[in-house]
């Protein structure tokens, strides 16, 4: 079968340079009878070797000429099973541990090269299914890499960064030249290690993300500024935002990337309490 070429719509671009293939399954380090999950499989660059590793691998892909590929090259495989889904749609929970069969979860890892446009979307849905995977290679574009690692104080720093962090330990592995993509890309992609974290100071997932969405609204903005306005339900003794970053010991006048995860889990978790 010709191989297709790559398309604008699904932000494709195929890994092909062997030294960087290596080095991102070197990172997974496949063993034989785990099971590894990867989304976007696309022309089976990963795949193949992935396979090879006797490991068992669920590759995810939306796209209908990657997935005729797909089938044609390792539909008969034993170790390899192909689910034809948008990533963003799949239950990754159901997916490694089928409910009918619960009674031992398993855990799996996680491969991928995510393009740009699906980034943020797609954290959030590992981050809320987080307990499935025991580790995530996944290789984006280097400045969302360089954002989600950002740390306390630095500009770059936003919700991303906030939210990654408060869930997952991020290591930035190394870049990927765009030379090593066909077509070439015009930016330069890196890979990343994110490994889920085991003690979560976090009460309540949701209103953690509401409060720290709010508060990057506008990172200009005071976060007492970002949080007045907020559509959120204060309860109990907190009438209003001010009440609240005083109730954390936070000076309403900084602004949202100097504050650290315990600041941002005491203001969640104080609104959790009294709405307990």
């Amino acid at each position: 079968m010709k191989k297709p070429f790559a398309k604008k719509s699904f932000g494709q671009n195929f890994l092909v340079d062997e030294n960087y293939i290596d080095r991102i399954i070197a990172a997974l380090d496949p063993q034989e009878g785990e099971t590894i999950v990867e989304i976007g499989a696309g022309r089976g660059a990963l795949t193949e070797k992935l396979i090879e590793s006797g490991a068992k691998i669920i590759a995810i892909e939306l796209e209908r000429d990657m997935i005729a590929i797909l089938k044609e090259s390792f539909g008969k495989t034993e170790n390899f099973q192909l689910i034809e889904a948008d990533a963003l749609k799949v239950d990754f929970d159901d997916l490694i541990n089928p409910k009918s069969k619960i009674q031992n979860p398993k855990s799996a890892k996680l491969v991928a090269n995510l393009p740009y446009y699906i980034s943020t979307a797609i954290l959030q849905k590992l981050i809320e299914q987080r307990r499935v995977f025991s580790e995530m290679i996944l290789m984006f574009q280097r400045e969302v890499v360089e954002r989600i690692a950002a740390q306390v104080g630095d500009s770059e720093r936003g919700f991303l960064s906030v939210l990654v962090q408060n869930y997952l330990e991020t290591e930035h592995l190394f870049d990927v030249p765009p030379k090593a993509f066909r077509p070439s890309p015009k930016v330069t992609s890196a890979v990343a290690r994110l490994t889920p974290k085991s003690n979560i100071a976090t009460q309540n997932d949701e209103v953690f993300r509401r409060v720290v969405s709010q508060a990057f609204v506008q990172k200009r903005k005071t976060i007492l500024n970002n949080l007045k306005n907020a559509a959120l339900d204060w309860g109990g003794k907190f009438a209003d935002a001010a009440q609240l970053l005083a109730h954390c010991g936070i000076e309403p006048a900084r602004r949202a990337e100097t504050l650290t995860n315990d600041e941002w889990n005491c203001l969640a978790n104080a609104i959790c309490k009294t709405n307990d």
